[in-house]
């Protein structure tokens, strides 16, 4: 076999690794699941009609609301994600795992490969379950099946930019606490974006920010595809920001993992 090969298969194995823990410590699935379906409840039926009159039109009311806002739950459930996974790379660090791994006759990053897939997969499955109730409780998009794979393929890409980040973040703490909360500004930028209401209708200074922060295009991209309004350049400005966390996130984890020392 070739070195592709070699790595493929130990990614694989690390892939199982990860999984299994997942089901073990089912926490992360339900972070995943349970804070967006709680936003999207709240939300939507206590300041739906309220929040919905305020998106224009005098018949605007609470079914227009979950339209608008599911893209802005969507991500929340993406920005929850990282959590368990730094929390997971803290402690195999902690327990020297990692060091033990970098005795052994693997691709290194196998190891790391490892934890992004394994969140990604799981990411999804919680989403899926988050779509699932949206459309029980009133989303209607209008998205056709060109507009649905892209719109996971979004949601993919933004899972693994953030989950690489995330690598890079539990290598960097220093305990398992620290590890559980740097991920945590994260889950609050969808609220300081175009989640919730339009970013027109904020303060200046706000506004501002929420326009060009980072989520508030991938959010617009979303809620485009979902939905035919229009979109723009948000997409390309979407995949952008993606691209960047991705590549920051892992040529950061890869220094980190590279310092890490080899287990005796």
């Amino acid at each position: 076999m070739n070195t592709a090969t070699f790595a493929l298969r130990d990614t694989t194995t690390m892939l199982r690794r990860n999984l299994r823990r997942g089901g073990r410590y089912p926490v992360g699935l339900a972070v995943v699941i349970g804070v967006p379906l709680v936003l999207l409840l709240l939300f939507v039926y206590v300041f739906g009609d309220t929040l919905g009159a305020g998106l224009g039109g005098q018949s605007a009311g609470r079914a227009d609301y979950i339209n608008y806002v599911f893209a802005g739950i969507l991500l929340i459930a993406i920005t929850g994600s990282p959590q368990s996974t730094a929390i997971s790379v803290a402690m195999d660090m902690k327990e020297g795992i990692i060091g033990r791994f970098k005795t052994m006759a693997i691709s290194r990053a196998s190891v790391l490969n490892g934890h992004v897939l394994g969140n990604t997969i799981q990411t999804m499955v919680g989403l899926v379950v988050v779509v699932g109730i949206g459309l029980a409780i009133g989303f209607r998009p209008t998205a056709g099946v060109v507009e649905w794979i892209a719109a996971t393929g979004l949601m993919v890409l933004v899972t693994i930019a953030l989950t690489w980040l995330a690598v890079a973040l539990g290598l960097f703490a220093k305990t398992v606490e620290g590890a559980s909360n740097l991920p945590m500004p994260l889950v609050l930028l969808p609220f300081l974006g175009s989640g919730f209401v339009p970013t027109e209708g904020m303060p200046a200074g706000l506004s501002w920010f929420a326009e060009y922060q980072p989520f508030t295009p991938i959010m617009d991209t979303l809620r485009g595809l979902l939905l035919g309004t229009p979109i723009g350049s948000d997409w390309a400005i979407a995949v952008a920001w993606c691209v960047g966390f991705a590549l920051v996130g892992y040529l950061w984890s890869i220094r980190l993992y590279e310092r890490e020392p080899v287990s005796g």
